[in-house]
């Protein structure tokens, strides 16, 4: 396949302009990685960045380390706050961003040093453009590449609202990873965005920031292979750990998502978002099988057959081919005392066969 991003348009790109891009990473608790983390960072063959470390509140020497590196590096600007969690600390990191591009970057991941240099290949200035490239999802004994499904080029247009923007919400399977992470972003992407986003939320929190602004965009290119992004499979991840207020903020993220499809027009939002909620509640079904207490039946009842929720579910129509999928909306739809019983064996049995061979993962 022919290079998306030409030498000559990257020659003709670094004539009239070397954009400064805005590396943000929020930091909680992680001085295990971080080191790591920042170095991938400051060693990037693109010389125009700042990092941003927005130190949320970590009670381990994540702090000190982010301040060592700003004694260092004039490139790095060090904010800390107290715990906010990390919608809070990304929120930060925008209202302090300088740069006319941001990328975001977690703190237990590291990149390539060739990653922003790639991807800005790919820019041409373009207000509302975003340029995203793939990961390695690093485990303990492997690292294995993941490719994003949607083909690689350059969507504007009608090629972007067509084969993109209708396609964001209401699928079982993403074509782009709503991962605030593996994206650069021109920033004005971001403006005006700041009501839709929800410090409370621990589930869904991405989804706030780059759904709305996906939908602003002029200008998206997928990048061919770009596997530039290391991803560290962390095994206490919200993914994996029970989160007793997991449903809660489903909730909430819904109500927000809501107020974005109807302020931003997206066509038949409403039941895409519909769609989307009932694939987002599997893995609240997901979670709460992971519940260590004896009440977890009565708990997913309690989750599952409240009303609106109830609505939603039993009146969305709702494709699901995967079948792990397909075991838990049953569950959702009849959540029944002996179908929960198996459901949790289900979800025992692999959460042990993980432990045995899939080493540490994060979100």
């Amino acid at each position: 396949m022919e290079s998306i991003c030409t030498a000559d348009e990257w020659g003709l790109t670094m004539q009239k302009a070397t954009y400064k891009i805005s590396v943000i990473v929020p930091v909680y608790n992680k001085e295990k990685y971080l080191a790591q983390c920042i170095e991938s960072i400051l060693s990037q063959t693109y010389g125009n960045l700042e990092l941003l470390l927005i130190d949320d509140g970590s009670t381990d020497a994540s702090g000190e380390i982010c301040d060592k590196y700003a004694k260092k590096d004039v490139r790095v600007k060090v904010f800390h706050q107290e715990n906010g969690g990390p919608t809070a600390a990304v929120m930060t990191g925008l209202g302090e961003a300088s740069g006319a591009y941001y990328t975001f970057i977690d703190s237990d991941d590291y990149v390539s040093k060739q990653m922003l240099v790639e991807m800005a290949k790919c820019l041409n200035g373009s207000r509302g453009e975003i340029v995203c490239c793939n990961h390695v999802l690093e485990k303990q004994k492997e690292t294995i590449p993941v490719i994003q499904p949607l083909s690689p080029g350059v969507y504007e247009g009608e090629k972007l609202e067509g084969e993109i923007k209708e396609k964001l919400l209401g699928r079982e399977n993403r074509i782009i990873p709503m991962s605030r992470c593996m994206k650069l972003c021109e920033k004005t992407v971001f403006a005006g965005n700041e009501k839709y986003y929800d410090t409370s939320l621990r589930m869904g929190d991405d989804f706030n920031l780059i759904y709305p602004a996906l939908l602003k965009s002029t200008r998206i290119v997928i990048m061919e292979e770009a596997l530039f992004y290391h991803y560290r499979y962390v095994e206490d991840s919200i993914v994996h750990a029970y989160d007793p207020d997991n449903a809660v903020s489903v909730a909430n993220w819904y109500e927000a998502l809501l107020r974005i499809v109807r302020e931003l027009h997206v066509p038949d939002g409403e039941a895409k978002l519909n769609r989307e909620y009932c694939y987002m509640m599997m893995y609240v079904m997901k979670n709460e099988l992971r519940n260590p207490g004896k009440d977890y039946v009565q708990k997913i009842q309690r989750i599952f057959m409240e009303q609106e929720a109830r609505s939603r579910i039993m009146n969305t129509p709702l494709s699901v081919n995967s079948r792990a999928n397909a075991l838990l909306y049953l569950g959702m739809q009849y959540p029944n005392k002996t179908l929960l019983h198996i459901l949790r064996m289900v979800v025992r049995r692999y959460d042990a066969s993980g432990r045995k061979h899939k080493g540490r993962q994060k979100t």
